[in-house]
């Protein structure tokens, strides 16, 4: 399916019309109930919200005959099996972050983002017009899944330290939980990533089995109490200009659906896509200082640090791409289109940042 010209006919079309025409059209379709396990804690609004936000409107644009019921991590499967879960049919879907799945292949990282990659506007670009959900599709249907794009978080925080890094040397050794193909530029830095899922990340701070951990940014980070166990609060997360999140839908399951179905899952996802990004923005400024407020101290990466995570980075791209026809496959399309993306943000966008978010802190 062209999901350029449903996005642009039926999204702006049928959907905008809302709940009107939907059930109209829903009539004589089957009924169905699904199963939804999610990789993220209830505590995330944002997040699980965003699982929660997706099967409300799949029922409304049906007329509830289409149901889901999402689970949280645990309730169905653990949150790092969502993958596993939907490919052998134990769940109908998932809503999870493909990265998490890099032990398998580390192609699974471009669906959601890879280490000085792409922004959430260029990530939406890609994925609607550059090629990347083409080619994500034709790369995960040998895993019998059906990825739909439903969330970004936006430009992440480089997470939490129990002390301060400021040389490569402080890094070596530095146990750091960390997702997706950051934890192979981190390691090559000398440090020694660990994959954790979210709920268990405090626990793991608190007793020192790690010693920095990252995962989203202000408003969720202060949700699950980092500040109390890792006072550094380190910024960007180079790893993760905009990390996306995705349902995952059981291929065959997918394969059978009325295209009505299709269209309206692949809506609802277009939705919480656009909405998770507005509300993280809306709402990590405020936590920001809160956390600040509550003793967090903000450190940027020293310089030295990321340029050697940019020279690591890109060694570790083609080192990849030289043995794994799938991975070079997605990362030579999506490298050109990265740095075209690159190339016009910093023209027009780039500049206009970087004159009005400095001039706006002196000029009242």
């Amino acid at each position: 399916m062209d999901r350029r010209k449903f996005l642009s006919t039926t999204a702006v079309g049928a959907v905008a019309a809302g709940a009107l025409a939907a059930p109209a059209i829903a009539q004589g379709l089957p009924e169905l109930k699904w199963r939804m396990s999610s990789s993220f804690p209830k505590s995330l609004d944002t997040l699980f919200g965003g699982a929660e936000s997706f099967a409300k409107r799949v029922a409304q644009l049906t007329d509830n005959k289409f149901q889901i019921r999402v689970f949280a991590p645990g309730e169905i499967v653990p949150a790092l099996q969502n993958l596993d879960a939907v490919q052998n049919s134990t769940i109908e879907m998932a809503h999870t972050a493909s990265y998490y799945f890099v032990g398998k292949d580390p192609t699974f990282a471009f669906d959601t983002g890879v280490p000085f990659g792409l922004t959430p506007r260029q990530q939406n670009a890609w994925m609607s017009h550059g090629g990347g959900l083409r080619l994500m599709r034709e790369f995960m249907a040998s895993y019998n899944v059906v990825p739909i794009p439903a969330g970004n978080t936006g430009t992440q925080m480089g997470g939490w330290f129990r002390k301060e890094i400021k040389t490569l040397d402080d890094v070596k050794g530095f146990k750091f939980r960390i997702a997706g193909m950051g934890g192979q530029i981190w390691a090559k830095l000398g440090a020694i990533p660990q994959q954790i899922a979210g709920g268990d990340i405090f626990a793991a701070l608190e007793r020192g089995t790690i010693d920095a951990a990252e995962w989203v940014g202000p408003y969720d980070d202060e949700k699950l109490g980092f500040v109390k166990v890792a006072p550094y609060y380190y910024y960007p997360g180079f790893w993760e200009g905009g990390a996306q999140l995705s349902i995952m839908v059981g291929k065959t399951l997918w394969e059978g659906l009325p295209p009505f179905y299709q269209h309206v899952l692949e809506t609802a996802g277009a939705e919480v896509n656009l909405d998770t990004t507005a509300r993280y923005d809306a709402v990590n400024p405020q936590a920001l200082r809160r956390l600040v407020a509550a003793g967090a101290q903000l450190r940027p990466l020293s310089r030295e640090i990321m340029a050697a995570a940019w020279k690591a980075t890109h060694e570790i791209y083609d080192e990849i791409a030289a043995k794994n026809e799938k991975f070079k496959k997605v990362y030579e399309p999506w490298r050109a289109f990265r740095d075209e993306q690159f190339l016009w943000f910093r023209v027009a966008e780039l500049t206009y940042e970087n004159f009005a978010f400095a001039a706006s802190q002196t000029v009242k």
